[in-house]
């Protein structure tokens, strides 16, 4: 047990301010097929691409231990391509709906309407289209746009960035916020769990002190001697704290796992569940908005392929085919140490 509290005189003290284990991320985009099309309003029809596979490295930096059996750090990722890994490269080319203006025309619905005109004609001065054909590259670590500049000139602040759009542009060596956990050293259960991330006790993301709260552990690791009940983590990403529910025991290569797995409750809507009333206003269930923790830009996060959604989502788009050995969200923990 003495190797599992977060001691610098422990041999696994250096493992877990430098993580060993091999991450990857395996990133998919979904090409949308007939882009004219649905600008008519037909279905839209997609195929799935990818993976396009990065390594990830994963290193604690400011690592500050307290007086109340805690310590605080701040975790930083660097990504690195591998092709050999991927099906496919980042100059490959893919139709993509145009985030940007797309995120931007919902944004500014609830500004001035002279606001409203100014930024409509420079949608149209610029040319901006719903769709675009850009590289994987692009898309994931960002390009050049005039529409960057000509929003914060006119409504400075309505989008946080300036330069380059990526979806990952600012996720390559970042951080995902001060976590302080404790140590274990006076109680082993509480190993990992986490005290305050952000120096906060709980967000205020949210409509309800239940969602709000900031509950389990920062997703690497958890107090040893687990039960099959469930496992709680905090996700900065998904602005949030996360539930998973105890499947079944099994082994990984000859190592005894626990494997705990997302309910279909998670991502449910309001109706369908009523603890996650607080993370509405809701659409249908398997969609959570997290726009209120990304400037109320329109955005949204799902399993992939919708699974364990509304089936009316899945109906909505040609080619999705949802699978549980395929979408599911599951960990696997060695319920010892």
């Amino acid at each position: 047990l003495q190797n599992v509290r977060i001691d610098p005189s422990s041999i696994s003290f250096n493992m877990w301010k430098d993580i060993p284990v091999p991450f990857y991320m395996s990133v998919y985009f979904f090409e949308v097929l007939n882009p004219k099309e649905v600008l008519q309003g037909a279905k839209p029809a997609v195929n799935q691409r990818g993976p396009y596979v990065y390594r990830e490295f994963r290193y604690k930096t400011n690592i500050t231990f307290n007086d109340n059996d805690t310590v605080s750090f701040l975790e930083y990722r660097k990504l690195f391509f591998r092709p050999d890994l991927s099906n496919g490269s980042e100059d490959e080319y893919i139709v993509v709906p145009n985030i940007l203006m797309m995120g931007a025309a919902v944004m500014m619905e609830d500004l001035p309407n002279f606001v409203k005109i100014l930024l409509s004609g420079a949608l149209a001065g610029l040319k901006q289209e719903a769709f675009m054909n850009r590289t994987v590259r692009e898309i994931m670590w960002g390009y050049e746009d005039p529409l960057i500049d000509t929003i914060n000139a006119l409504v400075p602040g309505l989008i946080p960035f300036k330069g380059k759009f990526g979806l990952f542009v600012e996720l390559n060596n970042s951080n995902s916020g001060l976590f302080t956990v404790n140590t274990g050293m006076k109680n082993i259960s509480k190993v990992h769990m986490v005290d305050s991330w952000n120096g906060l006790k709980k967000v205020n993301y949210w409509r309800s002190d239940g969602c709000n709260m900031i509950n389990g552990t920062s997703g690497e690791m958890w107090p040893p001697f687990m039960p099959p009940t469930s496992l709680e983590f905090y996700s900065p990403d998904a602005c949030r704290s996360m539930t998973l529910v105890y499947e079944q025991s099994g082994k990984f290569k000859g190592v005894p796992t626990y494997r705990f797995v997302a309910p279909k409750t998670l991502f449910a809507n309001g109706t369908d569940y009523p603890p996650n009333e607080g993370f509405c206003p809701c659409l249908q269930s398997g969609i959570q908005n997290v726009s209120s923790c990304r400037l109320n830009a329109p955005m949204f996060i799902s399993h992939p392929h919708f699974y364990n959604a509304d089936p009316v989502l899945v109906d909505a788009v040609e080619g999705l085919k949802p699978s549980k050995d395929q979408h599911a969200l599951f960990l696997d923990v060695h319920p010892v140490s």
